[in-house]
This record gives structure tokens, sequence and C-alpha cells, in this order.
């Protein structure tokens, strides 16, 4: 029941306080998962002035105001593929109103699918941090999720947010081998679900 997730708590306050790049993080409950209703996001996120508060969404399907979770990226790729995900950049208007990547990861027990547990990133800190090193490879060079949406880029002809088309990026992560494709290295991030694309092979 939604109380048992209260055991969560220290935990996701102490990641918030800790993480600069994290501004908000959570566990989002899988519909039907839990007894006492039919969803839930035990979510919370640090405001402007760093303090941390829930994230309170209504989730009752009865009502015109639901809030229904299952069909973004950041829940939806985790779930239909059972691996970890980059979802945006998009404007978060379910939790902060910011351009946003949201970061996520299944959650399984016996196999079963619970839900995902992830995290938001501003895109303004998340650039602040990647475009330093990307501007310290020998080409242009960009950082793209699976679907091929741009999340951090040193090369002018593709923003952040843009879309790459032609290579399958989820294919190379799901290698996790670089390759090349159309004149540019793709390369697959060690524990991030995002691929480096580096102009010249």
């Amino acid at each position: 029941v939604t109380a048992d997730l209260a055991a969560l708590r220290p935990g996701l306050h102490l990641r918030l306080a800790r993480q600069e790049l994290v501004s908000g993080v959570g566990f989002v409950a899988a519909p039907g998962v839990l007894a006492d209703v039919p969803a839930w996001l035990e979510w919370w996120q640090s405001d402007a002035c760093g303090d941390v508060r829930p994230l309170l969404l209504d989730l009752d399907p009865r009502t015109s105001a639901y809030s229904d979770y299952t069909h973004w990226d950041w829940f939806a790729l985790p779930r239909d593929t059972g691996r970890r995900a980059v979802a945006g950049p998009y404007v978060d208007y379910l939790c902060s109103d910011e351009y946003s990547l949201t970061l996520s990861a299944p959650v399984e027990v016996g196999g079963r699918f619970l839900g995902v547990a992830a995290a938001d990133v501003y895109l303004r800190h998340f650039e602040a941090a990647a475009l330093p090193l990307l501007r310290e490879l020998p080409g242009p060079a960009r950082l793209v999720n699976a679907r091929g949406r741009v999340a951090a880029s040193a090369d002018p002809a593709q923003l952040a947010g843009s879309l790459t088309r032609g290579p399958d990026f989820a294919a190379v992560l799901e290698s996790g081998r670089p390759g090349t494709f159309g004149g540019v290295r793709l390369v697959p991030c060690r524990g991030v679900p995002l691929v480096l694309v580096v102009a010249g092979e």
C-alpha cells in the first residue's frame, strides 16, 4: 500500500540533497500494484530554495484532472523493454514546467513489473555538465537517447531537443558496441542509456 512506500523517503530526500543535477526523484508504481490506490507516484522534488516537497497529482482515473503517466516514455520504455531509458528533453508539465530529461529504470520482483525508479534533471543543468566534455572531442558531438532525441550538443547543426534521424540508436544501446553510420561514430555510454554521436568515422 502507499504507506509502505514511506520507507523510501529518507533515501529519496538524501539523493536530492546530494545530487546537484537531480531536481526530482522517486518510484512510480504500475497501475494495480498497490492495494489502496489505482496508481501512485512516490515522487519528491527540490525547489529553487533547496526545500524538498512531494509532487501531488490527481491519480484517480474517474476524474477529469487524472494524470495518466503510463504513456510517457520515461514509464513506457522501461516497462516495454526491461531496460533503462532517458526521456526527453521535453517540457515537464507533470512536475516542474521546465525543459527536462527523465532517467528511469524498471523495477521488477520475481519477473513482475512493478513500476519505475526515476530521476528528473533540468536540461540546463545537464548541458552545463556535459558541454565542456563534448567540446573536448575532435569533431562536432552530441548525446542522443534511444529514440534519437538530442539531450546535449556541441554541434551547432543539432541542437538539444532536436531529432536525429537515420541510425538505430536503440540497437546501438542494446548491443553496447560502438559503430558508424553515415560519416558519424556512435558510441554507447556506459551505465546511461545515451549514445555519443561524433562527426567523422
